[in-house]
């Protein structure tokens, strides 16, 4: 199909937003900017547009959909009921990067929910997502805009390589703000639960709340996973990704060791920008100093999209600080990686 392509200074036209609005109420499908990743949208309320974003990403169908509205109060029009917790993390951090899991109502079809009775919903901080759902006069289920697997888009050429022709238009939003997807927070469990974690990080929603918050484990495979990323193979390049821990010294030594010796393969390593003269694979990439996670984060699924247009096969990552936005960091290094680890602190090497 022919894809409508959009710069960012047509986006914000008010002729543009109708037709964009107009696409997605009649079904149609629009990869748009948000401040943490690019999504693929479709009306949340039309289950054969929810389904078509399914077939568009490759996307499991238990793996349901977060739908994002434009203003917070809009919230309550698909939700049975609002909690006192879920009042206040609306206040405190929409618009902003937090998705809520909460007991949805019967306006919103099985299909955009994957079946369950909950529903995963937030509103975007980024103006543009925000006009956009206002042209469209409908909540938008938007799944990130990548085929399912694949690193998540945070740029235009990255949507533009996934998704055109396969889409109705695609924005051209710039670079992602964040560059990580939502914090996810299920408010339906007994003690509030982070599923996914993000740019609302634990300690400031416990914060927020006066309450402590759990972290939530990944789905197994006969469990429906009540949100995206709990499942499934995700963030993935086509090259093996290997996450180390330990000193950056032992990393080092350990990957140059094995990059000298395997000669078969093209070897890169991703790591904080102050420790790339200690490598000597054929690509070294810095994303961002160890002390500035916000830089990290907003570089690395480029950096991931990195390995496959230059076709390595190896990729070596020492693990960064797990602390606030480092959790979300290393969540989708991990997943990435197949959570495949080497601990050089207990010598040991480790698949699990």
């Amino acid at each position: 199909m022919k894809t409508w392509l959009i710069d960012s200074d047509t986006f914000m036209k008010e002729d543009t937003l109708r037709r964009l609005g107009a696409i997605l109420r009649n079904g149609g499908l629009v990869v748009f900017p948000t401040e943490t990743v690019y999504g693929i949208g479709g009306n949340a309320l039309d289950m054969t547009a929810a389904r078509r974003i399914y077939e568009v990403k490759g996307r499991p169908s238990d793996n349901p959909l977060i739908v994002h509205v434009a203003d917070p109060d809009d919230a309550i029009r698909y939700v049975r009921e609002l909690s006192e917790d879920a009042k206040l993390l609306m206040r405190a951090y929409w618009p902003g990067p937090l998705t809520l899991i909460l007991p949805k109502n019967d306006v919103v079809p099985l299909a955009t929910t994957a079946g369950l009775s909950t529903i995963a919903i937030r509103c975007p901080r980024h103006e543009g997502a925000r006009a956009l759902i206002r042209a469209a006069g409908i909540p938008i289920a938007a799944p990130s805009a990548n085929k399912s697997g694949r690193p998540s888009a945070t740029r235009f050429d990255h949507v533009k390589e996934d998704m055109e022709g396969f889409v109705d238009a695609i924005v051209d939003g710039g670079a992602s703000e964040i560059g990580l997807e939502s914090t996810v927070l299920d408010l339906t469990s007994p003690i509030p639960t982070v599923l996914r974690p993000g740019a609302v990080t634990k300690s400031m929603l416990e914060a927020t709340l006066h309450k402590a918050v759990a972290m939530g484990r990944l789905g197994s495979e006969n469990e429906a996973p009540k949100s995206p990323g709990m499942k499934y193979v995700h963030y993935a390049p086509m090259g093996e990704v290997t996450v180390y821990y330990g000193s950056i010294e032992a990393v080092a030594k350990h990957v140059n060791a094995i990059v000298e010796e395997d000669g078969s393969h093209r070897h890169a390593v991703i790591c904080a920008g102050e420790d790339v003269a200690r490598f000597r694979a054929e690509t070294v990439l810095g994303i961002g100093r160890i002390d500035d996670p916000d830089a990290i984060g907003k570089e690395l699924f480029s950096a991931l999209r990195d390995m496959d247009r230059l076709k390595i096969e190896r990729i070596h990552i020492p693990a960064f600080p797990e602390a606030e936005l480092g959790a979300a960091i290393m969540n989708r290094l991990l997943k990435a990686a197949g959570y495949r680890t080497v601990n050089l602190d207990e010598k040991n090497t480790k698949k699990t």
